[in-house]
């Protein structure tokens, strides 16, 4: 039981390389096959799935299913996260976790300029096929609402599972945070305002951002820890 326990704590210890690695490989991926326009007709195929036959500027669905694309698409907005940033960093300093405020801003805050250069590195042009159903204002690869949920709720999600012993409630926070960032990309599909790759791209980005930021803070506290 020894030798299995020693075994289970090595490997997650290297299971966030392991991710970034991936999360790299796929966003660059990704990357190539954009710019070299492999993913087009799947693209377009993909945004056109969710529109109507007889009518591609309405979504599928009834009405209201459009409002709520609307409101969960906004959860990956800036002016939202930057909402759950404030709330949460306030509410962490209060209870004197700076570490975790520290961390929660750091990612939240590169993340943004990361994106923002991403965006203007690629410069890819929004969806002209179906009508958007959100008003839009950078460019669409990679999505920002995908790597910004990704970021935000994947480091809530992280620093929610490391404050509890308790691992339901450690599974349970990590999920909730991937569920959500998962929901805030389709809908931006949806709403016909990303091509899928860009929402695919979106969250590599973003899970390699959140993964490297905690990664940092975890090594910063064991260096603190030994030289104590």
């Amino acid at each position: 039981m020894g030798i299995l326990n020693t075994r289970s704590k090595k490997l997650l210890a290297v299971l966030p390389l392991l991710l970034i690695m991936a999360g790299i490989w796929a966003f660059l991926t990704l990357a190539e096959e954009v710019g070299e326009g492999e993913t087009m007709r799947f693209d377009r195929w993909a945004i056109r799935l969710v529109r109507r036959a007889d009518n591609p500027a309405a979504a599928i669905g009834p009405e209201w299913a459009q409002e709520i694309g609307r409101d969960i698409t906004a959860l990956g907005g800036i002016a939202v996260l930057g909402l759950v940033v404030a709330i949460t960093a306030g509410f962490l300093w209060q209870r004197r976790e700076r570490a975790m405020v520290y961390l929660l801003l750091a990612a939240s805050g590169s993340g943004l300029i990361v994106s923002m250069l991403l965006k203007a590195l690629f410069n890819r042009t929004r969806p002209e096929v179906v009508n958007p159903l959100s008003a839009t204002f950078t460019s669409s690869f990679p999505s920002g609402h995908s790597m910004l949920s990704a970021v935000v709720y994947l480091t809530l999600g992280t620093l929610l599972a490391e404050s509890s012993s308790a691992r339901g409630l450690k599974v349970y926070a990590i999920s909730m945070a991937g569920f959500i960032t998962f929901i805030v990309g389709l809908s931006r599909v949806y709403m016909g305002v990303h091509y899928p790759t860009d929402v695919l791209a979106g969250w590599a980005a973003g899970t390699v951002w959140a993964l490297a930021c905690w990664l940092i803070l975890n090594t910063i506290k064991s260096w603190n820890r030994r030289s104590i």
